[in-house]
């Protein structure tokens, strides 16, 4: 994720007088929140984490006043290449206008006509106003294209910024398109154009976009090709997407709005293993992380995703802003954790664990190294890559507390001191 604001980096930094750090560092359990406490980074890791009064010397050291420190936020789902507008979209919605999908075609006509320039402008300003919100690595999508030239003229402009891309020419059949046809141009020719770009793969299984049958051969494809598979399901309704994503062994099914209990049910299956106790934490095997984009429920006036539910049947969840023009305008992940703890029954650790650590699951980067052979996210520990926030609070419950205050007060990301807007 590269933005022009990152500040020098001394070869160590100490940031001393946290008051409290969440650590999300399973490894320490119960203790994975530390009072009183620093980290030190070399260059792009964190090489120490403990007590602010065992600290070891730094070339550089930071007061943190007794300000609350967390990971960089991961967030795992967007659609940040677009140009144009949807305020009036918006508005028909709020005054009564149900959500379909079909208003994606607006975004797809404004986003073919922006140049090169102009899409990447937007998403180098898109990227940093996430960054100036805590969040230091970050996924995004293609999927306003639609069609050869223009998925993977998005696809090379995303890989440029974001930390990872997907692929989404399966976001809706274009207006006169056959849908079988483009289904078999998003399984050959497209794929093969975006390959060079993407990490993943991603379809929208939904009525009024694609089939069952059409998502299978997406996802069968795009598995073949060698991508990571992630699934838009469940949103609009009871559908087929969560139970697509747990027979193809995707990373995550996104929305998840309306579950059965089998559904619910199929997705902790994936976590078994992952939950058994006694399990090495390096040996643990991931399953579907069940993505909640409470953002858009909000903007959609859908039912909120069922977070709680989830977690209590042992689904790993994470939570990603879904920024995008017409159903999720907003990065703010802070929003989301927000919402999370005052409306979907989360406690504050939960929410900032889906926030981080699920997020990294979500995108396989919880452990060890990256596709890019960059260090861990979503938690922070010795050897992870060196993503952390402050708040303008004693407390990360003050996210919920002071819902839509601006407490980020600090960011480094890999190692590099953020320079925030003045507020």
């Amino acid at each position: 994720m590269s933005t022009s604001t990152a500040r020098s980096t001394p070869a160590s930094t100490l940031i001393t007088n946290i008051g409290e750090l969440s650590t999300q560092d399973e490894t320490r359990g119960t203790g994975s929140v530390l009072q009183d406490a620093a980290v030190v980074f070399e260059g792009e890791r964190i090489s120490w984490i403990g007590a602010a009064s065992d600290a070891p010397a730094a070339d550089e050291m930071v007061d943190a006043g007794g300000r609350a420190g967390l990971p960089g936020w991961v967030d795992s789902h967007t659609h940040l290449v677009f140009a144009g507008d949807r305020g009036a979209e918006f508005e028909a919605r709020m005054a009564g206008e149900s959500y379909a999908a079909g208003g994606i075609a607006v975004t797809t006509n404004a986003t073919r006509a922006a140049s090169d320039y102009d899409l990447t402008r937007l998403l180098l300003a898109r990227v940093a106003e996430a960054a100036a919100g805590g969040t230091t690595y970050l996924e995004t999508k293609t999927g306003y294209g639609l069609n050869l030239e223009e998925e993977r003229r998005h696809a090379r402009i995303a890989a440029t910024v974001a930390n990872q891309v997907t692929y989404l020419g399966a976001h809706l059949v274009p207006a006169g398109s056959d849908a079988d046809d483009y289904t078999d141009l998003v399984c050959t020719e497209m794929l093969e154009a975006v390959l060079p770009y993407v990490q993943w793969a991603d379809v929208f299984c939904e009525e009024g976009a694609f089939t069952e049958d059409q998502s299978r051969r997406v996802l069968k494809a795009c598995r073949d090709a060698g991508l990571g598979l992630r699934v838009h399901g469940n949103q609009l309704g009871h559908g087929a997407g969560a139970r697509l994503a747990v027979e193809f062994g995707a990373a995550s099914v996104d929305h998840v709005n309306h579950l059965t209990d089998d559904d619910i049910d199929a997705l902790a299956g994936t976590w078994k293993e992952w939950n058994a106790d006694g399990t090495d934490a390096a040996a643990r095997v991931a399953g579907t992380v069940a993505t909640c984009l409470p953002a858009c429920d909000l903007s959609t006036r859908a039912p909120l995703a069922p977070a709680r539910k989830l977690l209590d049947a042992g689904v790993q969840v994470a939570l990603a802003s879904n920024c995008n023009p017409g159903t999720s305008h907003t990065s703010s992940m802070n929003f989301c954790v927000a919402t999370a703890v005052l409306q979907m029954g989360l406690t504050v650790q939960e929410a900032l664990r889906a926030a981080t650590f699920g997020g990294a699951l979500a995108l396989r980067v919880h452990t060890g190294e990256d596709r890019d052979g960059q260090r861990a996210v979503g938690s922070l520990a010795v050897g992870h890559r060196a993503d952390l926030q402050l708040l303008n609070a004693p407390s990360a419950a003050h996210l919920a507390y002071r819902p839509g205050m601006p407490l980020t007060g600090a960011v480094w990301r890999a190692g590099q001191q953020l320079g925030l807007p003045a507020r």
